[in-house]
């Protein structure tokens, strides 16, 4: 497991306008290169990757290739 850094800027993915507590992703950009991903209902489960291979998520998700795992409700499949 990789020791997390201390004093990270951790980012909240939450729809734009949307308060309270969630669950929402937060993501925080080391000094080191690496990227860490975390629920806000468990913070001390982090998901540590690289930038290069968090790049390449970020460009898939862009392309669409993960659509096919995002349930729709009954309107968006009408």
């Amino acid at each position: 497991m990789t020791d997390i850094p201390p004093g990270l800027d951790w980012l909240r993915a939450a729809p734009e306008g949307v308060t309270g507590p969630g669950p929402w992703i937060e993501l925080a950009f080391g000094t080191d290169g690496l990227v860490h991903l975390r629920e806000t209902g468990d913070p001390e489960n982090v998901v540590t990757t690289t930038r290069r291979k968090w790049d390449a998520f970020v460009l898939g998700v862009r392309a669409g290739e993960f659509d096919h795992l995002v349930a729709r409700t009954p309107e968006e499949s009408a």
